[in-house]
């Protein structure tokens, strides 16, 4: 498998947020995390990036061990996270953000590669190049850090609930991104998502998450049609 987390736990101040989860994702699959609030679905994503260390248990990312690592050498060696909540810097051009995702890369060609791929899937970007990125619509932010993101030249995508508080409208046109980004661009992804119906449609696998635990994994398609997975989880808006 390209990336493996193998029986990892996680305790935050004597909660056990992750209990004994194993989750894999191989080169070129969308995997989605699906639950309710506090399933631990962020928490796979924090152990992932290095941002939250492990009580137990370990993580390998081609191979290699990377669950004693430090954030800085994860996304050297490929890996970064778009985190919930649309971070943008507010008082900078959209132009300017995206450079910032692009600031631990060297070489200038391959930077302007980056830009030209992410204004092609984003064409709301190109036409706010200029404008201070606070100014923009919650989907155009939205837009915006999912690039900054790709501007880091990512082998392994995490996004983090992108979905969350963007119009019916601007779902659609970052769903169909994150499909591009997989299918175009050859990047790997996990999808941390509430609207289950729509990462479900996009994604190859799942893992539906309970408290701490994994409840159910498969293919996509099949948990669509799982009943349990119908009754409990598909209350997103996008078919």
């Amino acid at each position: 498998m390209y990336l493996e987390a193998k029986d990892i736990h996680i305790v935050y101040d004597c909660v056990r947020a992750l209990q004994g989860i194993s989750v894999s994702v191989d080169e070129g699959e969308i995997v989605t995390l699906i639950g309710a609030n506090g399933a631990g679905k962020t928490s796979i994503l924090r152990a992932i990036t290095g941002l939250k260390s492990l009580q137990s248990g370990n993580i390998t990312f081609n191979g290699e061990p990377i669950d004693k690592m430090s954030a800085v050498n994860i996304v050297e060696r490929g890996i970064t996270m778009v985190p919930e909540g649309r971070h943008v810097f507010p008082l900078m051009t959209v132009k300017d953000n995206l450079m910032m995702g692009a600031f631990r890369r060297r070489g200038k060609a391959g930077i302007a590669e980056s830009l030209d791929m992410v204004l092609r899937l984003f064409p709301r970007l190109k036409e706010r190049i200029g404008q201070a990125a606070g100014t923009m619509s919650g989907g155009e932010q939205q837009m915006l850090v999912i690039g900054r993101g790709l501007m880091a030249k990512p082998k392994l995508l995490l996004l983090d609930e992108p979905s969350l508080g963007v119009a019916p409208l601007f779902v659609q046109e970052i769903a169909r991104a994150i499909v591009n980004i997989n299918k175009e661009e050859r990047v790997s992804i996990i999808l941390v998502e509430q609207n289950s119906r729509m990462a479900l449609k996009i994604s190859h696998r799942a893992y539906v998450l309970v408290t701490g635990k994994i409840a159910i994994e498969g293919n996509s398609e099949v948990l669509r049609n799982d009943e349990r997975v119908r009754h409990a989880y598909l209350g997103g808006s996008v078919e």
